[in-house]
């Protein structure tokens, strides 16, 4: 099948398809005499699991580590499960750093109760003074001020 084929069966742009190939995420295919690019069933399989380990914001090199397993069921998954372990750790962290984003933006939203122009927003106000060096309800600090570093 040709690149456009594996993309619909899949769902996949064909940028992304050709993308993964070069990153090795997904096996080089056979060319035909004009050069064109001649996927096979095991590339829909492939394409698939990388597709699946992605939807599940897993990266690259996780998934890199996966595919070899795959390529290789006899290894001991240990390494598997230290994989899974830690990207779970990461999504506990994402959550934890969503949630206080999620304050912060509440503090913010609570500078401008009325509708005004944006000259007397609050919003647009702190924004503006954290901007200019000064603290802002939603951080307990400056966001930047000159010869320091960047709290985010």
């Amino acid at each position: 099948m040709l690149i456009g084929e594996l993309a619909r069966e899949t769902a996949c742009d064909s940028e992304t398809i050709r993308f993964y190939e070069k990153e090795g995420l997904i096996s080089a295919p056979a060319r035909s005499s004009s050069g064109y690019r001649r996927y096979q069933q095991e590339h829909v399989g492939q394409l698939n699991f990388v597709l699946h380990c992605r939807s599940l914001g897993m990266s690259l090199a996780e998934i890199r580590t996966l595919s070899a397993f795959r390529r290789d069921p006899s290894l001991a998954c240990v390494e598997i499960n230290t994989l899974i372990d830690g990207h779970i750790e990461q999504v506990h962290q994402q959550i934890e750093t969503l949630k206080r984003l999620e304050q912060q933006l509440h503090a913010l939203r609570q500078r401008c109760q009325e509708g005004t122009d944006a000259a007397h927003c609050g919003i647009l106000q702190t924004l503006v003074q954290a901007a200019e060096g000064e603290g802002c309800v939603c951080h307990d600090a400056p966001l930047h001020t000159p010869g320091t570093a960047h709290p985010h």
